[in-house]
């Protein structure tokens, strides 16, 4: 993200403030009493500083997106906490980023450790310190050092609550909670590594002792990153599966990613974990990669589709079930893909599933599907404003949407508004796409020629097609009005009786 909120910014200097408060005890300037009394040992503060960057300059080599947190628990469970929190600061502030701007997120992370690692050994003093590491018996020594890995876990998730709260307008408790959870079992297992470094450091072996416990962690660190290798190759692969959607179809070029994105906000207002939202993402980004089965011919015809053309566009679920059905941490996304056209009333296809037979997946999938289908220009009718495609996702729930998922949408609209990215036609042309607020602005059709829109308010504007009359827009069928759905016609009709080409779901 190029640009950063002004508020996220004042957010980040704050906390950059906070980081030097802890750090204050360091100085020379300082006469605060627990470092008068305490003496620092600085040969351990470098020598933990210098395994912490060079594991982070592993990890950026190895592209594992992820800190190496036993140096700095360990740190937390060695020093004084001031000099625990410095251990952070090199390997952060010279940490490769990729994303822009790069001296800001070096700065946020390096502050955001600094203060996390302090309130760690500040917990673990108040419980014993760093004597509890050798002065106590095997089980009491946990409690200190489990208490501070809590208390480093929670400093950290409140920290990143409050940036997602600011620049990506993320409700905190939510994010807060997320977070928390997600970090927490990482973190956990990272605790028992930093306090292991501790005793042996403590032990009459040294430091030297100390860092073989870095050896079996590298491993199974190296191990989890090419894990995550994988799983962004197979995140490439279905970008280039998207993409060639797209080029197919111009008309809905950027579709997917719209999809993938109201998904998300469905998901996020029912109080999906964070996991289950980025399925959810995934399923509204491949939910039609089914029509790359489908000749060009049909997804781009203008007039009305026969009944032999429509039978054929309903292969697109299974078609696209077919190819990632083989990619196992799309989870229930391979559902969606299948049943995003099913109805609650049973008219949809491919199988006619009924009320909670069709995954809950794929019914979130179809109400974001429907709108953006509605708001969006196709070449067989014109776009709609926001609030009347809202209106119709209403008019249509307890029939082919699910009511809680469209007033799930209905609010998430509400509070967030409708800002997706804005996309070309074919001929480079823009399509429709909504403004501020979630209402249209006025955009152009693959000629350049206005199509109908909605002003401040949502009141529509009034526009002329080429030959100067009103625009009016229509389906396949040429009726004037739009269903919700893409490729469904205005008045629900019951399915085709046909064989699935496949068999039931999950069978080939």
């Amino acid at each position: 993200m190029e640009a950063v909120p002004a508020r996220a910014r004042a957010y980040v200097a704050c906390v950059v403030a906070l980081a030097l408060f802890c750090l204050l005890p360091l100085s020379p300037l300082s006469a605060v009493p627990p470092l008068s009394a305490v003496r620092t040992p600085w040969w351990a503060v470098a020598l933990l500083a210098v395994l912490y960057a060079g594991c982070e300059q592993a990890a950026a080599r190895w592209r594992f997106a992820g800190t190496f947190y036993p140096v700095l628990l360990a740190g937390a469970f060695l020093l004084p906490p001031s000099a625990a929190a410095l251990v952070a600061l090199p390997g952060a502030l010279l940490s490769l980023v990729e994303q822009r701007p790069r001296w800001l997120r070096r700065v946020w992370r390096a502050a955001q450790l600094v203060v996390g690692v302090w309130v760690a050994a500040r917990v673990h003093g108040a419980l014993g310190g760093p004597d509890a590491v050798v002065g106590s018996d095997f089980p009491y020594a946990l409690v200190p050092a489990g208490a501070a890995v809590l208390a480093f876990c929670l400093a950290l998730s409140v920290l990143d609550a409050g940036i997602l709260a600011l620049a990506e307008r993320v409700p905190v408790r939510r994010a807060w909670r997320g977070l928390f959870l997600r970090s927490l079992a990482p973190v956990a297992v990272h605790g028992p590594a930093g306090l292991m470094m501790a005793v042996l450091w403590r032990s009459p072996y040294g430091p030297v002792a100390a860092l073989l416990v870095l050896l079996p962690m590298c491993v199974s660190w190296w191990v989890f990153a090419q894990y995550h290798r994988e799983r962004a190759a197979h995140q490439s692969t279905i970008r280039a599966r998207v993409q060639a959607v797209d080029i197919k179809d111009g008309y809905t070029r950027g579709h997917s990613e719209r999809v993938g994105q109201a998904s998300m906000m469905i998901a996020r207002e029912l109080g999906m974990d964070e996991d289950r939202v980025e399925v959810l993402r995934f399923a509204g980004i491949l939910h039609d990669v089914g029509k790359l089965g489908v000749p060009t011919r049909l997804l781009r015809k203008d007039g009305p589709l026969t009944a032999e053309e429509r039978r054929v566009i309903e292969l697109h679920p299974e078609y696209g079930h077919e190819m990632v059905r083989g990619i196992s941490f799309l989870g229930e996304a391979r559902a969606a893909v299948l049943h995003h056209h099913e109805r609650l009333d049973g008219s949809g296809y491919p199988y006619g599933l009924v009320g909670n037979q069709i995954p809950e997946s794929a019914r979130v999938v179809a109400v974001a599907d429907a709108f953006d289908a509605m708001t969006s220009t196709r070449c067989y009718r014109r776009a709609r404003p926001v609030p009347v495609a809202l209106e119709e996702l209403k008019r249509c729930a307890g029939t082919q949407f699910d009511p809680l998922m469209v007033e799930a949408f209905v609010r998430a609209l509400g509070r967030h508004g409708w800002h997706p990215v804005v996309t070309a036609g074919q001929g480079g042309h823009p399509v429709v796409t909504a403004g501020q607020g979630g209402h249209p602005v006025v955009t152009a059709d693959q000629g350049g020629h206005p199509v109908v829109t909605a002003g401040q308010g949502g009141h529509p504007v009034v526009t002329a097609d080429q030959g100067g009359n009103p625009a009016m827009s229509a389906d396949h069928g040429g009726h004037p009005t739009v269903p919700p759905d893409e490729s469904s016609p205005p008045h629900p009709s019951p399915p085709h009786p046909r064989p699935a080409p496949f068999g039931p779901p999950g069978t080939r």
